[in-house]
């Protein structure tokens, strides 16, 4: 993997967060900063893929009937 280096500007607090995790953990904190932003792409990619699943669903009029919308809910209800 090739590795480039980059300019962050960060607030104070979410420095010395990061820089806590790193010595906690006892790690580099450019390793951090890297684990954070693989997770914040992992979930923003997902995310925008489910997203235009549901878009392709609601344009091809694919939507759950009432009764499985209540299904769900009492489901999850119930379950507490």
């Amino acid at each position: 993997m090739n590795k480039e280096n980059i300019m962050l500007i960060l607030d104070s607090e979410k420095k010395a967060a990061l820089s806590a995790i790193a010595t906690l953990m006892e790690r580099d904190l450019s390793d951090v900063v890297n684990e954070a932003i693989a997770s914040y792409l992992e979930t923003n990619q997902w995310l925008g893929s489910e997203i235009e699943k549901g878009i392709g669903e609601a344009e091809a009029n694919d939507f759950a009937s009432d009764g499985e919308v209540q299904d769900i809910f009492v489901k999850l209800t119930n379950e507490n």
